[in-house]
């Protein structure tokens, strides 16, 4: 049995069902135009109209029979009426009306505003059914104080919370320090604070603690990214000058190839103090992400070795450190096999197959170890560098940037291979830049070893410009397509060009 269409059109108007069907249909439009993240929870609003519509016309039965559960059927439909309409304020004025005017709204604001408007709306019901609120709160003031003393933790809690989300001092996604525990906010409710640290472990911290105790918030600073400083700190003996550990230091950690590592503020490198036999120095670097911290401080600790292994310079050791072993015997043994692999790396280069063992022998005393850690950058394009490096172990990418911000890889090398001939024999800039794919152990030749070499034998620049040239014309031959008298005529013409510019270069045509 149906209800008629005047008691139904009755009983919607009178508890409200079109303004809560326009009220629902208005909220839907602003949270897909404004909020589309937000859509979820219109799940609730709408699960409450349909409860009200679905018992709106038995409720209208019920009053045109006349019948005794229309008293209490008629709340219900008012209840569930109201609870969608909560559920609409409360989505359009914190999603939608403060978000639109720069506001992000606690969520402890929304929730004690929607008790707020629940507890109305418990009044409101409870004088539709004649209950007295007035004597029951008279009543129950006494049990209300016991029952506040057996709380006043959780109230303290309950309260502290409202604060900090009301002062925003601490949000959802912050990194606190508290006490000795650092971890991210992962939520603050009611009654505690969520923080997950980097071990996968959650700390609960009532929030009356938060509010009692200081709070370190890492990485904030007005107008700044979100950029943690971080210190890496080393220490040096007295025989190398400051200058010279820091320049070392900073230029291994500036090229912004550290994951990581925020480019700007730049990394730097200051002398923290003396200590008994060593100085004191500290790395300072702005962490990016503060979840990767410790692997972070572990990349920038390999470049500081890297770096200080290739200016020669060890990391200190306790000045009462005593080696017991036979020092003299093991250094001999170190040397005769540092000799020997120079010397075999020398003997490998083709530049050099056609130099005396005169010439091989000081090539090989000039070079200089220049270890370099997976990822550092060891070449720059465009850098003025007089350099020829020889790789002894490890791989390296060569790259051409496409533009400022993009590069491509164009050859891989590897044991045995070298690069930079061009800078130390012209002095050109680089033409790629180079980075280390794994960890690489090479030699460098210096530009002023190689002078000494090709002053004493100025023919040595045509030699090194034909090899060159043959290097050249096997990429040029293919990119181009070059029969073989293309080649030919190429091959005389970069022949004579690099001789010239390596001559004019070492200053060889003045003698």
């Amino acid at each position: 049995m149906f209800p008629a269409l005047d008691d139904l059109l009755f009983e919607a108007k009178r508890t409200g069902t079109l303004w809560m069907v326009g009220g629902l249909f208005l909220t839907a439009l602003l949270v897909r135009r404004f909020a589309p993240e937000d859509r979820r929870r219109l799940r609730a609003i709408v699960l409450f109209a349909l409860a009200h519509i679905a018992v709106l016309p038995w409720a209208a039965l019920e009053r045109n029979e006349g019948s005794s559960r229309y008293d209490l059927l008629h709340p219900v439909v008012v209840l569930f009426s109201a609870l969608a309409g909560i559920g609409m304020v409360l989505t359009v004025g914190f999603k939608v009306l403060l978000h639109k005017a720069g506001y992000r709204a606690p969520r402890i604001l929304r929730d004690v505003v929607g008790a707020l408007l629940m507890l109305v709306l418990a009044f409101s019901l409870a004088s539709d059914f004649g209950v007295n609120l007035g004597s029951v709160i008279a009543t129950s003031a006494v049990v209300t104080a016991v029952i506040g003393l057996a709380l006043q933790d959780t109230l303290g809690n309950v309260i502290g919370g409202l604060m900090l989300q009301s002062d925003q001092s601490i949000e959802v996604g912050d990194w606190i320090k508290f006490n000795d525990v650092v971890g991210r906010v992962l939520d603050v409710r009611w009654r505690y604070t969520a923080l997950e640290t980097r071990n996968w472990e959650t700390l609960i911290i009532p929030n009356g603690q938060m509010v009692k105790n200081p709070v370190l918030v890492l990485a904030r600073r007005k107008g700044k990214p979100a950029y943690w400083r971080r210190l890496i700190e080393f220490q040096v003996d007295y025989r190398f000058s400051p200058t010279v550990v820091i320049q070392a230091v900073e230029e291994a950690v500036r090229d912004g190839r550290v994951p990581k590592v925020a480019p700007d503020p730049l990394p730097n490198c200051v002398f923290m103090g003396f200590m008994e036999s060593t100085g004191r120095y500290i790395l300072r670097y702005h962490l990016m992400d503060l979840a990767v911290d410790d692997p972070t401080d572990s990349e920038v600790r390999i470049r500081i070795y890297y770096a200080l292994k290739r200016a020669g310079i060890p990391i200190a050791i306790p000045a009462q450190t005593v080696f017991t072993t036979d020092n003299q015997a093991r250094r001999a043994a170190d040397v005769r096999d540092d000799d020997e692999e120079r010397r075999r790396v020398i003997d490998n280069i083709e530049l050099f197959r056609t130099l005396p063992e005169e010439e091989h022998n000081f090539l090989a005393a000039g070079l200089r170890r220049a270890p370099f850690a997976r990822g550092e950058v060891m070449t720059h394009q465009g850098a003025d560098a007089h350099w020829l490096y020889l790789i002894v172990r490890g791989t390296v990418s060569v790259r051409v940037a496409v533009d400022q911000a993009h590069e491509t890889e164009v050859n891989q090398l590897s044991t045995g291979n070298f690069f930079g001939e061009l800078s130390l024999m012209t002095g050109e800039k680089r033409s790629a830049t180079v980075v280390a794919l794994t960890d690489v152990v090479c030699f460098r030749l210096d530009r002023t070893v190689f002078e000494v070499v090709i002053r004493r034998r100025p023919q040595l620049a045509e030699e090194v410009a034909g090899i060159l040239a043959q290097r050249r014309m096997q990429l040029l031959a293919i990119r181009d397509n070059l029969d073989h008298v293309a080649q030919a005529e190429r091959m005389h013409a970069e022949t004579t060009d690099l001789a010239h510019r390596i001559r004019e270069f070492f200053g060889l045509d003045e003698e």
